[in-house]
């Protein structure tokens, strides 16, 4: 290939919507690209220097310890559906539709409850087993973890 030709190609690249253009003529191959080369990114480490903890007098330091078990308390016991993946929960199907389950509605084991969107797809979560919904513990377009709990439900008898 003679450089003339690799010039033409490169202009008509530059008058194009055309990103790429690759030629094999032989054994001579020349590949022209729009783009620049991705970037590859870097490892980079930060090191946080920790916090200083304030100085506490002896009887703040018993005080929290009664506080988890207070809150343990007051939430709801239950089965506790929890998400099986990283995503974005959604109450219903659309946003004009009406949610799949509210707080006390009755579920059989496998109904849908919830939609986890993971990369453009859209998971249905199913009741692992029957009973009254207690709590709604996610809201409608939060991110969700893997492992986070998203209803509690009171299992039937």
């Amino acid at each position: 290939m003679d450089i003339q030709f690799i010039r033409r190609l490169a202009e008509l690249l530059e008058k194009s919507a055309i990103d790429e253009i690759e030629v094999v003529e032989g054994e001579s191959k020349v590949r022209i690209t729009r783009h620049a080369a991705p970037v590859v990114p870097q490892n980079v480490t930060y090191h946080a220097q920790p916090a200083p903890l304030p100085a506490m007098a002896p009887e703040s330091i018993q005080a929290p310890a009664a506080a988890p078990v207070a809150a343990a308390e007051s939430a709801p016991q239950g089965y506790m559906i929890k998400s099986p993946m990283v995503g974005t929960f959604y109450r219903a199907s659309s946003p004009e539709a009406v949610p799949f389950v509210e707080e006390g509605s009755i579920v059989k084991a496998g109904q849908t409850l919830c939609i986890i969107e993971a990369m453009k797809l859209l998971n249905e979560i199913e009741a692992d087993v029957s009973g009254k919904i207690i709590k709604v513990l996610a809201s409608n377009g939060q991110p969700v973890e893997y492992g986070e709990p998203l209803f509690i439900i009171a299992p039937e008898d």
